[in-house]
């Protein structure tokens, strides 16, 4: 059984909480490691990894003084580049190709974001458990044949967007880069439809933008669409 914590989940930080039971592990670092190590008890030491989508600050800002603490850190070589990262406590991973950490196997997946070489994670178990971690991307090109678990960016609703952008509240140039570097919710019905949903048990919506989201309104539709569990990650 996958047990999801959301540490932090907005513009302003990303740090997610996961394990099987047997495994802990940290999705993403985009907060203090002060607030880390507060919000896992103190207990850093008991993960068996950390893994990093991308070098944006709101997602690897502790990454370094992860690795001081003896975390390993999982990312790209463009990700890690970027970052300024080296050591021991690195591992670079690579679009396609599986690495195992403690119980589970991860397959890093390209994704389509303003970065550096950025990636979404599977996560795989022996107890045939698959987590989808998507996140900072305008697109996912590929399905996730029996995925269980999903946590998913939902950024915003384009209808939302263009209300502001009327309003004068949103800048045109600004929307054109959210449209190119985000998931909004359309996205997310969009690769909901194109996969198969019948072994998906739980659905976590991530990083909603602070004036162009809708909780409520989101949980509902995706709920509509999968006939599952909703959650929204709102800290």
């Amino acid at each position: 059984m996958i047990d999801i914590y959301p540490i932090a989940s907005s513009s302003a930080g990303n740090a997610y909480r996961v394990t099987d039971g047997q495994t802990m592990l940290l999705l993403e670092a985009g907060l203090a490691y002060k607030e880390i190590q507060r919000a896992l008890d103190f207990k850093v030491t008991q993960l068996a990894g950390c893994l990093i989508t991308h070098e944006h600050g709101d997602h690897s800002k502790s990454a370094k003084e992860l690795m001081r603490a003896g975390v390993m850190v999982y990312t790209s070589a463009g990700t890690a580049d970027a970052l300024g990262l080296t050591g021991h406590r690195l591992q670079i991973v690579k679009p396609g190709e599986r690495v195992q950490v403690g119980s589970w196997i991860i397959l890093p997946f390209e994704i389509e974001h303003d970065a550096a070489e950025p990636l979404g994670f599977i996560l795989a178990n022996a107890a045939k458990d698959k987590l989808v971690f998507l996140t900072d991307t305008y697109y996912s090109r590929y399905t996730f044949p029996g995925m269980t678990h999903l946590m998913v960016e939902c950024n915003y609703a384009l209808d939302i967007v263009n209300r502001l952008v009327e309003a004068g509240t949103l800048h045109p140039a600004q929307k054109r880069r959210l449209l190119r570097s985000h998931f909004g919710l359309d996205n997310v019905k969009d690769m909901l439809r194109a996969n198969d949903l019948s072994k998906l048990r739980e659905v976590w919506l991530l990083h909603l933008s602070d004036s162009n989201s809708d909780a409520d309104r989101f949980k509902r539709e995706i709920q509509e669409i999968t006939g599952t569990v909703v959650k929204v990650a709102r800290r």
